[in-house]
């Protein structure tokens, strides 16, 4: 079925019907167009512009057909040109001509946007479910490694001491961030286009108010030709799931170098590693390299999106038919990388043995070995070059700071006194970084209290 072949004397070319169509992939939204198609022989009905009769049977009609897809009795097919015109004709094949009467008042062109807006509610609120279960294991990671030391890094080098708790500390507030974005966007996009018509409203006695309130939508929106035609919301939301797919990225980045043989930070578990086919040996991060390849696909949709966008005069062009299939991969491949991620995190062992000698061999504590000059007198650029050639020592000699004897210390500079060794081990150059958001103990139980209230809200 068509709902526009009146004007027309010839049959739609082939070619051209599977070059227009949607069907193949706007079928994802069928229970948002019945949703939406409900809400509006509703406010019909309540307006007198549809009797309570056709009202009755329409919704009947459309539920069925809803059931009938749901459990597999009605098959979507290609038939069609868009899913809107397939639930129409299924709707007037089950209950005649009151089913003629669902389109009044109403375009494809105001459908399509609510329908889309709909959709990407619900994945929006989908999205945010697997951010809070990925914070919830994030969250568990931190409390259960307030006290494991590992080296932090500026440059890809080592820097200073932190904790385990600490570095998952940064990822936890990227994806907090994260669910901050989409709330906004769902706040923002929350206004309803129904009412709306091709781009100039209608006629009919419309209560677009109702309309948004059945929806659950705050309120109609306010331009019909913008109504009709934007997708800004799209956007923002292909925007910010391209900043998650880059904070995934780069957690997966360091997972992958953690993961190498020259790190050995994490042991990967076997459900999510793969082998060699040649090299028995092997043990891949697969899933953490194909979650880090991910983000370049949901980046190509944000990019193709904008470039649709940049060209189309107002109102309604077909031009937007391209948003369906970019948002759709996007989204499903968000949901995908998030549900592996969280599962893979879960299960990851940490060799907090290994972590904590990397950060004493990696010369980490070389700040708090000069703050510890500064505070016994040493003005603090005499105690960066004392540090410095303190340094050059151990390296000649294939040693860690805290493995220097007393007297190579204090060859360097008599300053220093047996007490040295307790203020440069990785305890104390963490747990005495106590101000609010630093890695010690203390700081990071307040932090992560904050944390707590915020899941729980």
């Amino acid at each position: 079925m068509k709902l526009w072949g009146g004007r027309f004397t010839k049959e739609e070319n082939q070619l051209v019907h599977n070059f227009n169509e949607s069907i193949s992939f706007d079928q994802k939204f069928y229970r948002q167009d019945i949703a939406g198609s409900i809400a509006h022989v509703t406010m019909l009905a309540k307006q007198g512009i549809l009797t309570e009769e056709d009202r009755d049977a329409i919704i009947a009609g459309l539920k069925s057909i809803r059931e009938d897809i749901d459990n597999g009795t009605l098959k979507i097919t290609t038939e069609s040109e868009d899913i809107h015109s397939f639930v129409e004709a299924n709707l007037i094949e089950r209950i005649g001509d009151a089913g003629k009467r669902l389109h009044t008042g109403r375009s494809r062109n105001d459908q399509v946007a609510l329908d889309m807006k709909l959709y990407t509610r619900d994945e929006i609120d989908e999205t945010d479910v697997l951010l809070k279960e990925l914070l919830e294991v994030l969250l568990k990671l931190m409390e259960d490694n307030l006290h494991t030391y590992m080296p932090g890094f500026t440059h890809l080098q080592k820097a200073q001491p932190v904790t385990l708790a600490h570095h998952v500390g940064a990822y936890y507030e990227m994806f907090r961030r994260d669910r901050g974005r989409l709330a906004d966007i769902r706040k923002r996009m929350n206004y309803c286009p129904l009412g709306s018509g091709a781009l100039a409203g209608t006629t009919y006695p419309l209560d677009r108010e109702y309309t948004a309130e059945l929806l659950d939508f705050d309120g109609p929106t306010l331009n019909s030709m913008d109504s009709v035609s934007d997708r800004d919301y799209l956007i923002e939301l292909l925007a910010a799931l391209s900043t998650i797919a880059m904070h995934l990225s780069r957690f997966s980045e360091e997972i992958i170098i953690w993961n190498s043989n020259e790190y050995r930070f994490v042991e990967m578990d076997d459900s999510y590693s793969t082998g060699s086919s040649i090299m028995p040996q092997k043990k891949n991060p697969d899933i953490a390299e194909l979650i880090r390849g991910k983000a370049g696909r949901v980046y190509g949709a944000l990019m193709s999106m904008l470039t649709v966008m940049k060209g189309i005069p107002l109102a309604y062009d077909k031009d937007l038919q391209e948003d369906k299939e970019l948002t759709f991969d996007a989204i499903d491949t968000v949901k995908g990388c998030l549900l592996l991620f969280t599962g893979m995190v879960s299960t990851m062992t940490f060799r907090k043995d290994v972590m904590e000698t990397s950060a004493k061999n990696g010369f980490t504590n070389a700040t708090d070995a000069a703050d510890y000059l500064v505070n016994h007198g040493v003005p603090f650029r005499d105690a960066h070059g004392i540090i410095g050639q303190l340094v050059l020592l151990c390296i000649n000699e294939n040693k860690a700071l805290d493995d220097l004897t007393l007297e190579q210390f204090k060859s360097i500079s008599p300053v220093f006194e047996e007490d040295i060794y307790d203020a440069i081990s990785m305890k104390t150059c963490v747990e005495k970084r106590v101000t609010i958001g630093a890695p010690g103990a203390e700081a990071m139980k307040k932090v992560i209290e904050v944390y707590k209230k915020e899941l729980n809200a």
